[in-house]
């Protein structure tokens, strides 16, 4: 089963709602004809359909065969759910890229924070 977030980007790839990935993702696909028709057969499809399952299993394939694609693919994923808002007092935590040393992600904080 691929990760979470490429199920994620395949439901949005699939409702064609993330432009320049989707763009990326196609372009990279041509190389691949199965990798193709998956990205074909999800369009419109449901984010938990078996259409969109499949596509994520491609891109999982073509990201292991293809270090520099995984890399593009996650940052340019990175930049389109970015535009995520939290509503009535929400909060989205999001950390993109290589993280060496403590995180700490929060919403309210009463008191000192300390590692």
């Amino acid at each position: 089963m691929p990760e979470p977030v490429l199920v994620s980007i395949a439901a949005a790839l699939a409702a064609k709602s993330a432009g320049a990935l989707y763009e990326l993702v196609r372009t990279r696909f041509a190389r691949r004809e199965q990798a193709e028709a998956a990205l074909t057969a999800a369009a419109g499809a449901a984010p938990e359909s078996a259409e969109v399952a499949v596509l994520a299993a491609e891109l999982e394939q073509v990201e292991r065969a293809d270090p520099e694609f995984a890399e593009e693919l996650r940052a340019n994923w990175a930049v389109e759910s970015a535009g995520t808002r939290a509503e009535h007092g929400g909060v989205i935590n999001q950390i993109t890229g290589t993280v060496n040393g403590k995180v700490l992600q929060a919403r309210d904080i009463q008191g000192g924070v300390s590692f």
